[in-house]
């Protein structure tokens, strides 16, 4: 190993196993006891040099599983995907649609809960502050990987009205349990911004605190009302978002572009 600190030699090493195949995404590490032990140093030595790899997105930590490599893949999501015309039915949601057509398996991790509104998310409710309001959390995972931090709020009176104040996860999506319910929305307003995670972000997410995010705010309505706002947050190095706007025809052009360049072997910004 090249000199330098230890903790950085052995970082280093196993960041080079990681890139020449020997640890596949979703494999284990040695653990920190393990490790100490292959290498002969002390296990805070083993964990500092983990804790290199964390915060270079490397692996992430599982409570039950240990270290584990990630995948380096970066996930597109065409975020106007859930209010296209054309978007066939089904009983599972746009998260579960954009992974599947990505070969990773999706999973989650589900609550909810009526919680006092906050002042933003009266704000952007048009509530009152501290008026009860819908919280539905998901914590979102693919292949088993924490991928995204997603949270959206709803006025208390159109929570139950539709019946997604329920304790349970709507396969269909809220958008469509909305709309079915006839309060479909008709607008959005999107604000996305990257900025450091916080020291909770940093666990729901398996990361270290400090490592960028996004952070994807969109507010949706229809003519009377404020319907919710969805937070979602995610690693800003594996995601892409992509907006499709105009007529189908013309939509069409361009995912057949873009198609024909993925299949040359194209990587698009």
């Amino acid at each position: 190993m090249a000199e330098g600190p230890t903790y950085h030699r052995i970082a280093n090493l196993l960041r080079e196993e990681i890139r020449g195949g020997k640890w596949s995404p979703g494999d284990r590490l040695p653990s920190h006891t393990e490790l100490a032990d292959q290498m002969q140093v002390s296990i805070t030595t083993a964990r500092n040099a983990i804790q290199v790899l964390v915060t270079e997105n490397l692996v992430y930590t599982a409570t039950s599983r240990g270290t584990i490599v990630r995948n380096q893949e970066v996930l597109e999501s065409v975020v106007t995907d859930h209010i296209r015309p054309d978007r066939p039915r089904a009983t599972h949601d746009i998260f579960e649609e954009i992974a599947r057509a990505a070969n990773r398996e999706p999973t989650k991790e589900f609550s909810a809960r009526m919680e006092p509104a906050a002042p933003e998310v009266a704000l952007w409710l048009g509530v009152p502050a501290d008026s009860w309001v819908l919280a539905r959390t998901v914590v979102q995972y693919l292949d088993n990987e924490p991928w995204s931090w997603e949270v959206s709020f709803y006025p208390r009176d159109l929570a139950e009205a539709t019946g997604i104040d329920s304790p349970h996860d709507i396969p269909e999506g809220t958008t469509r349990r909305l709309a079915d319910r006839g309060h479909a929305e008709t607008a959005h307003r999107d604000t996305l911004c990257a900025r450091p995670a916080g020291a909770e972000e940093a666990i729901v997410l398996g990361v270290a605190t400090g490592t960028i995010l996004l952070d994807h705010l969109r507010i949706g309505a229809n003519h009377q009302r404020v319907t919710r706002a969805t937070r979602h947050r995610s690693i800003a190095t594996r995601n892409r978002l992509s907006y499709e706007i105009g007529d189908d025809e013309g939509i069409g052009v361009i995912r057949d572009t873009l198609g024909s360049a993925y299949r040359r072997g194209i990587s698009l910004p």
